[in-house]
Parts: C-alpha cells; structure tokens; sequence
C-alpha cells in the first residue's frame, strides 16, 4: 500500500468506488424535499399533512363550540306564529276565515298516525332515529345542486321546522349556519313528537294553506282527522313542490305528482308502515278543485263582524275574548247558524228586493236591507243578513243601531199595560178591546210637559177604535195616549226587559216612545220579539256555542233565561199581533203559511220599513234602510223599488213570509199556544164604536180576536165583567172633514215617520238635527210628502198592503 496520503476530493484508486459526497458549502445537512425533483416538489411532506389536519380539526372544533355558544334559538317569526280565526256553522262545517294567514294549528294527536308516517315516509324516514341535522345528506345535497340533478335541501325535518318556525326561507350561507346550530340545541329542549308537530302546522303546502289542517280542507274540504292514508300520502307529497304537484292547477303535472305519491306509499311500505295488500288497493285520491279565494265575501263579513263583536263584549257587557287575544288567532269557533237558514234569508232578499232594483232608478242605489232570525227556545240567532255584501258594503245592517223602528215598537207598550195591570185616564183596564180615541192630532192627556198631539198616517181620524184595531191599522193617537195611561218610564223598564238594550239612542221615557224614535238593531229587536214568542221568557241571544284554541276550549257564559213579563202579558201582545197578520197592515206576512204574529213599522220620512214577527218556533226581523252609498247619510226610500213608497207591510213582510216559509219548511205547522189575560176579546156591542172620521178610511167595526185566536186552549180565561175600559172622553159633535184639522192640531205640513212630542224647553224629547221623529211634528218641521191612500174594502178598510207610513 502506498504511504502517501490520499488527498480529500481525489479520485478513488479503485474506478468503481464512488466519490465521497462533496459538503456543502456552510457544511450543514441536507433538507429533507432537497433533491426532489419535477412533480414531487409540490406534494407536502406527511408531517405537514398531519399538523394541517389537527389545524383544521381545533379550527372546526373551536368553531363548532363558538357557534354552538353565540346562536341562540330566536323567538319565533311572526309568520309562523299568525293563524286565522275559524268559523263554523252549527253543524260544524266550514263558515268563514279571517286573517291574511290561511292557517290553524292542530295538537298532534289530532293528525292520524298513518298521515304522520307519510309524511316521514316522503321527507325523513329515519327523523325519529337519526340526529337533529345530517351532515352526510347535507352535503349529498349540496354534491347535487352544484352537478346540476337538482336543487336539494338535505335538511332533516327539524332543520326544516327550525328554517319554518325561527328563521325564514332565503337561501344564504348565515341562514344555514344558525339553522345548523339551533337544530342541534332545538334537539336538546325538544322531544321528537313536538318537533313534527311544529313542522306540520308550519309547512306549506300550496293554495295558500300553511299547516297540515288548512291543506286538509284546502284540498278535500274536510278536517284532518278525517284524512285517510291516501290522502295523506297525497298531502305529503305536496310538501316536496307544493304548487308543481297540485294535479287539478297543474294537470300537466299528473305523471309526476303521482311518482311522488307512489315513492311516498313505498316508503311507508319499506318501513312497514303498511302492508303491501293495503298500498296495492290504494288509488290516487283526485283532489278537490281550488276555489277561489272569497275571504269575507257576501254574508261571510257580517257573520265574522257580529261574532267578533259577541265575543270581545256583548249586549250584556260579557267579555270572552279580548280583541287583542281575538286577533292573534287560532281559534275555532263554532257559531249559532244554520247554513239552510243563511241560504233561505239570501234567497228572500234576492226574490223580494235585490232582484227588483234598477240601475237606472235613483232611489235604488240607497237601498240596504237587514234581517235576524233567533230561535225563541234558545236564544240561538240562527240566522243573519248584513247586506248584499260586506266587501261592498261594510256596515253590517244586522247589528247597525241608527235605524227609528217606528210602529215595531207599540207591542211593547201594550205587553207593558197587560204586565202593569195599567188603566186609562177614565180607569178602566187596557184590554185588546179597549176603546180610545183615534181621532187624528189628539192631544195626549196627563202629559205635564209640551203639548203633544200625534199626527195618524196620512191624517186619518179613527174615531173610537179598540186597542186590537188600533194594532192593526197602528193608530199613533191610541199608542202614544196608551203610553202615558202605563208610564212612559214603564214602557221603557218593559222594552229593556224584552231585549231591547238600555242605552240604544232616543229611548225616551216620553209618549213618543211609544212610536218608536229609538233606534235598536234588528239583532236587538228580534231578540225582544223572541221574548213575547217564548210566552215572556227572555234569553239573551247567543251567536255562539263553542270555542277552542288547539283543542282547548274557552268557557262560555251560561245564558239563564228569566221571566222578563208574564206569560199573560206576552200571549195577550201575540194575540193582537196575531192579528195584524191577519188583517192588518202585516197580511203579506201570511205567505209563510203558518200561523204568524207580527208589527209593521216605519221610521220618520220613510229612511226605514221593518216588519217584525215570529211563529211559536222563530222570531225574525226584517228591516230596509235607505242609506246614501256615497255620503253614508239616511235617505228616504220614495220612489225605490218602483213603488211610490216603501212600508213594512211591503218588502220588509214579503221577505220575512218567504224566509220564515223556507226556513220551517221541514217542521210541522204548531199553533200559538196562548195563556191570556181575563177579559180579552170579550164580546162588546157594536154600538160602542164609532165611525172614522173619514169616509172609506177607516173601520168602525167591533173589534176583534185573531182569527187564530182559539188555539189559546184550555187556559183561555176572562169573562164578562172584567171589562172592558170606560168609554174616553166624548168627541166633537162634528168630526174635521178632509184635509181640515181638528181644533187642537198644530199647523203645519204631514211629517211621515214616528210620532214626537214638541222640542224645547220642558219637551218630552230632544230634537236632532232633522227634527227628530215625529208624525205630529214641531210647527215649522220638514215634512215628508205624502202619499195616496190605499183603496178601500166594501167594509171602508183601506187595503193593508197599499197603507203607508208611520205604523
């Protein structure tokens, strides 16, 4: 071996030994990429990977526990929260909804068990197992929408309860952030069942329903619980794309509504929810064809305004609901009226008054009609018309309270004198067959204040007539003095305890009550009049007779009945109401073929014409108001209708004859069953009465019972010597003629309408700005012009149906 060192660097002796590896110039290692060459020098070394990897998972985890700790569950959203208030007929289907959100949230356990497997089966077949959010479909969903098969949700039915209920539906990276978390903690304050109940009563489903109860009667007009499995299979479906796969808007869209539906029976199939002999029988249920949406239309807005208005605080003051938890919604309320009866009241109205205005006629456009009809055994109002159409017409003409009832008020004065037991001036008792003194403008005796001296219809002086005849041709000289003889403040005590409420305007206790200046609804009216035909028994009438809010229901105050007058006193007033029906001004009311007791009555200058009636099983109330459309102003019905004037024997007894027909049509006929006071109707001579003043305008006749009268039956009592009123003072020899009035009338023009006394100091009634009512009016008061008698029977009587005016 060679002893000379070997220098570093040199060439090795043996050629095939490599050189040693040259040192760099720092002489420090090499790194560990160095020396990669191509491709290789970008790909991370696994130390790298890994502590990018435990990076991410502190980033994810820290974010995770920051969201988790920062979002919170909000309150919930006010779409979510509203629902509409829900009206039903008395049998239970559906009447009307208000509220701009077609929903009504139900518990669960009212949705069937197989609509609820449905629903799992076609949107989370796995939400009772699984978690709250699933992060494998959400971002299969999201792998799909970004590949073009679709956008997809992957939401579970929590997230979607959750994006429903709390959130919204815009589709924004936040949103879904805070739909992640809430989820998760709605998970952990909520069981599963309350999460499905929220999600099926915030879902939407098309037709504007938003829950699964709206979608029930939306689509097959009938409540959840009767939904069958196809059915709600059906509505499940529409969850996925509520509009695309109603078949009857969108039949285009059959084929794939129907894969919707057959995906939905197989899952439920799968998860043996159903049996395959059960899916194999199954057809696809058709839906019912939408309708449009009415909302409040026709009689649906009177309805929802009455009930309203009984529920925050009736006649009687009693508060059920306040308006503002009323408004809030989701109740149910299940009303007093019956569909069949709602029906027969339109179809009158139709037949008797709106089928006859013209366009063209002036008076026409000013025409309003309204009408109650109340089931005196009850109380119940069964039926109601507010107007031709509340989103025409808003003022509900049922309840309004600015309409004078006229003459639809003397029954109350005469039930009044038969409860007091009251006298005339001369002291005799006030029977049917007591006499008075017709005579026109005669002044009211044992009245302290301003001389009052009603004027008759049309001027006729009657002479001496008795109580029933002065009922039928409804003589304002007998009632206004019949006033005074009980009290005036009696007659109000009375008409208060029949019904009519304590505060309505201008119930004076003067003896032009007796005419009626007072402006009670029809709905106030017709509850009086069904206290007379219950024999006097009064019952506040209900509109209502059950309400819940999510199965719950609200407490109802108990409706007692109390004897408000004596059974005597209320059949003797359906006596000579009776009548009136008969022969009177309210003969047209016989079209209801049946037996029918009833007032007609119009109020000052002809604004108003009701009649006001019942049989032993209905009491109803009709009245046609004249009303400014633009102005809103009262105007009188001259001319309306094609007729010279509008009276309560006319339309108002035509409605009433036909509705009360149609409404009882399924009922057998029942006579008044009658319980009168001793010595009514009891036989008088003829002598006693005097003639009219007026040739051919007014009966002397003896006065009468109703032709139905004998029903009373065994109770009927009274005999001679119970007696009848002494004779009223004597008259003049020499009655005014035509045209001439007597020594004590006023001057002045004929005023139409209700009697009143003067205005001013010490008057009985204070005037308005038209004066007030009055048949006899102030001197100087605008009158009404007046209008042509009717023509006369052989026996003198001027025909009931063509009299006019104040009665």
């Amino acid at each position: 071996m060679s002893e000379e060192p070997q220098g570093q660097g040199w060439p090795p002796r043996d050629a095939t030994v490599s050189a040693p590896a040259a040192q760099t110039p720092s002489g420090g290692a090499r790194s560990p990429g160095q020396g990669r060459r191509g491709w290789r020098r970008f790909v991370p070394g696994w130390r790298l990977v890994l502590g990018a990897l435990v990076l991410i998972a502190l980033l994810l985890t820290g974010g995770f526990l920051a969201g988790y700790a920062l979002v919170h569950i909000p309150s919930a959203n006010a779409t979510a929260t509203a629902q509409s208030n829900v009206y039903l007929y008395e049998d239970g289907t559906l009447l009307a909804r208000d509220g701009e959100v077609n929903r009504e949230s139900v518990p669960l356990g009212q949705v069937p068990l197989t609509v609820r497997q449905a629903v799992l089966a076609a949107e989370d077949r796995d939400f009772y197992s699984q978690r709250a959010v699933d992060p494998k479909a959400m971002v299969r969903a999201a792998w799909n929408t970004l590949t073009g098969k679709g956008k997809q949700s992957g939401s579970t039915i929590t997230q979607q309860y959750v994006k429903n209920y709390y959130l919204g539906q815009e589709q924004t990276l936040s949103r879904k952030w805070k739909e992640f978390f809430i989820s998760i903690k709605l998970s952990r304050e909520q069981s599963k069942d309350e999460i499905l109940q929220g999600y099926l009563n915030t879902s939407y489903f098309g037709r504007n329903a938003y829950g699964v109860q709206a979608a029930a009667q939306a689509y097959y007009g009938k409540d959840i619980e009767e939904i069958d499995t196809a059915e709600g299979a059906y509505l499940a479906t529409l969850l996925n794309a509520p509009s695309t796969f109603d078949v009857t808007t969108h039949p285009e869209n059959r084929n794939a509504a129907l894969a919707r539906w057959n995906y939905t029976l197989g899952g439920m199939v799968k998860e043996k929810w159903l049996t395959p002999s059960e899916r194999a029988a199954m057809t696809f249920p058709d839906p019912q064809r939408a309708r449009s949406a009415t909302g409040l239309s026709g009689q649906r807005g009177y309805v929802v305004q009455a009930v309203e208005e009984y529920l925050t605080g009736d006649a009687e003051g009693t508060v059920i609901l306040d308006e503002k938890t009323l408004a809030a919604g989701g109740y149910r309320i299940t009303t007093t009226l019956e569909r069949a009866k709602q029906d027969a009241f339109t179809e009158a109205v139709t037949d008797q008054v709106t089928s006859r205005l013209d366009g063209e006629r002036k008076a026409d456009r000013n025409v309003r009609v309204g009408g109650a009809s109340i089931d005196p055994a009850t109380g119940r109002v069964v039926a109601m018309y507010g107007g031709v159409d509340y989103t025409r017409q808003y003022v509900n003409n049922a309840t309004r309270r600015d309409y004078q009832v006229g003459s639809a008020f003397k029954p109350f004065v005469f039930a009044s004198a038969v409860e007091n037991h009251s006298r005339t001036q001369d002291g005799g008792r006030i029977t049917p067959e007591t006499l008075y003194d017709g005579t026109d403008r005669r002044r009211v005796e044992g009245w302290s204040g301003s001389r009052y001296a009603p004027e008759n219809e049309d001027g006729i002086s009657y002479g001496r007539i008795t109580v029933t005849e002065a009922t039928d041709k409804s003589v304002n000289a007998v009632y206004a003095q019949m006033a005074m003889d009980v009290g005036p403040a009696t007659v109000r005590k009375t008409a208060i305890g029949l019904g009519i409420p304590a505060d309505t305007p201008d119930l004076s206790a003067s003896p032009s009550i007796a005419l009626g200046p007072a402006t009670p609804s029809v709905l106030d009216m017709a509850e009086a009049y069904a206290t007379l035909a219950d024999h006097g028994r009064h019952r506040a009438y209900t509109l209502v007779t059950k309400v819940t809010k999510d199965g719950v229901a609200v407490r109802l105050p108990k409706r007692a009945a109390r004897q408000a007058v004596s059974r005597e006193a209320a059949d003797t007033t359906t006596g000579i109401l009776q009548s009136v029906v008969d022969g009177g001004t309210g003969t047209a009311a016989q079209s209801a073929g049946r037996p029918a007791a009833g007032k007609t009555g119009t109020a000052e200058e002809d604004r108003a014409a009701w009649f006001a009636g019942y049989t032993p099983e209905l009491a109803t109330v009709v009245a046609v108001m004249g009303q400014d459309p633009d102005t809103g102003t009262q105007k009188s019905l001259y001319g309306a209708m094609g007729v010279a004037r509008v009276n309560g024997g006319g339309a108002p007894a035509r409605i009433w004859g036909q509705f009360t027909g149609l409404a009882l049509a399924d009922r057998e006929i029942v006579e008044f069953e009658l319980l009168l006071e001793p010595g009514a109707w009891q036989e008088r001579s003829p002598t006693a009465s005097s003639s009219p003043s007026e040739p051919g305008r007014g009966s002397g006749s003896p006065g009468r019972a109703p032709s139905r009268a004998p029903s009373r039956g065994p109770s009927v009592s009274g005999g001679p010597g119970e007696t009848k009123a002494p004779e009223s003072p004597p008259l003049p020899e020499a009655p005014p003629t035509v045209g001439e009035a007597p020594q004590e009338a006023e001057a002045g023009p004929v005023t139409e309408g209700v009697g009143r006394p003067e205005t001013g100091e010490g008057a009985p009634f204070g005037g308005g700005s038209d004066g007030g009512a009055g048949d006899g009016g102030a001197p100087g008061e605008e009158a009404g012009p007046a209008g042509p008698a009717g023509p006369a029977d052989p026996a003198g009587r001027p025909d009931p149906g063509a009299m006019t005016g104040p009665r």
